[in-house]
């Protein structure tokens, strides 16, 4: 027969209430005698009855996570990291795709607060006045996304970028070309403000060629924008974007690093396969989501009300240039054509 929570308190030798609060409020309890109750549950292969659980603690044991897109490997990294917190935490997750649609965001959001104790909504499109309003039951946390009053983990996208711009202009790059992402991304917004301001340090014309689809057909279709704009180098919003670039241009028969330099962001499994493989900012997935996941947690755990006027918890992490082959010395300027909107020294 299953091992019940009787069994465990008499082998751990405390009470059932206490064996109890030890596996749904551990915080409450001795850690010495917290270890001796959840040794005693290991040792009978005890299994905690959720439902009943339920209804001691008001919890439903789940979490939530909503993503814009699991078909980027960007998210599914993240994915990883937010399901081994919430699995090494006893917490089943699930999981919502909006599919870059933001309307979707809140109506998962609100869909998903009554069926779990907490959120982590990563890399959210809607406009920062509507999600503040958005009010729910659950704990939320966002991701990739700061807004007053909330809960946040970010990554230094604008350092990122910084380390980014720094490495082509001491390559001889005087003219680089940024393929940018949805208006709506917060995270592109920062890169856009890290290009910038790093432009302006190094003295290189950024050449913005507009906001495209995060996918890789973004970066096919941008692709021949930039080798227009007469850009020695491409910065692009994400991996995906660069591997769509060079696949046009390879099929273009345009040599990457040798006539254009190529550059992404996040670090994906697939930007070391690629052939060149890809200089990137490695930005750290796995990384966000447990920090995503721990700082749920942390507020679950607040049983006390937050001071008035404190700020919310934030957690930043850092971006980490990766260099690969995809970029090299600039070619001679006389093989540079004119094109492109340039913006050496501005901060638009």
């Amino acid at each position: 027969m299953a091992a019940t929570i009787r069994d465990v308190a008499t082998a751990a030798g405390v009470s059932q209430s206490t064996v109890s609060r030890a596996l749904s409020m551990p915080d409450l309890v001795n850690p010495a005698t917290r270890a001796r109750v959840l040794a005693a549950a290991r040792r009978l292969g005890y299994q905690p009855n959720r439902a009943a659980r339920g209804l001691i603690t008001g919890r439903t044991g789940n979490l939530g996570l909503i993503v814009p897109d699991l078909s980027n490997p960007f998210f599914s990294s993240v994915v990883k990291g937010v399901q081994a917190a919430a699995r090494a935490a006893d917490y089943s997750l699930f999981i919502a795709d909006t599919d870059e649609e933001a309307t979707a965001e809140v109506e998962l959001l609100l869909a998903l607060t009554r069926q779990v104790d907490g959120i982590v909504l990563c890399s959210p499109r809607t406009p920062d006045a509507e999600l503040a309003r958005v009010g729910v039951e659950s704990a939320v946390v966002l991701m990739n996304r700061r807004i007053e009053g909330r809960p946040s983990v970010t990554v230094d996208n604008a350092d990122g970028m910084r380390q980014a711009v720094e490495h082509l202009a001491a390559l001889g790059h005087e003219r680089i070309a940024y393929v940018a992402g949805p208006r709506t991304s917060w995270s592109n917004g920062q890169r856009e403000q890290g290009l910038h301001r790093s432009a302006e340090d190094t003295g290189t014309d950024l050449v913005h060629l507009g906001h495209f689809p995060p996918r890789f057909e973004g970066g096919v279709a941008a692709a021949d924008l930039a080798l227009a704009s007469g850009a020695t180098a491409v910065i692009a919003y994400n991996d995906v974007v660069a591997l769509g670039l060079l696949s046009r241009l390879g099929a273009r028969g345009v040599s990457v690093p040798d006539q254009i330099s190529v550059l992404g962001c996040d670090d994906i499994s697939m930007s070391a396969m690629t052939h060149p493989a890809l200089t990137t900012v490695s930005i750290p997935k796995r990384e966000a989501g447990r920090a995503g996941v721990a700082l749920l947690l942390s507020l679950l755990a607040d049983t006390g009300a937050a001071a008035e006027g404190a700020p919310a918890p934030h957690r930043e992490l850092h971006a980490q240039l990766i260099v690969r082959a995809t970029t090299g010395v600039a070619p001679h300027p006389d093989r540079r054509t004119a094109g492109g909107h340039s913006t050496k020294g501005t901060t638009r």
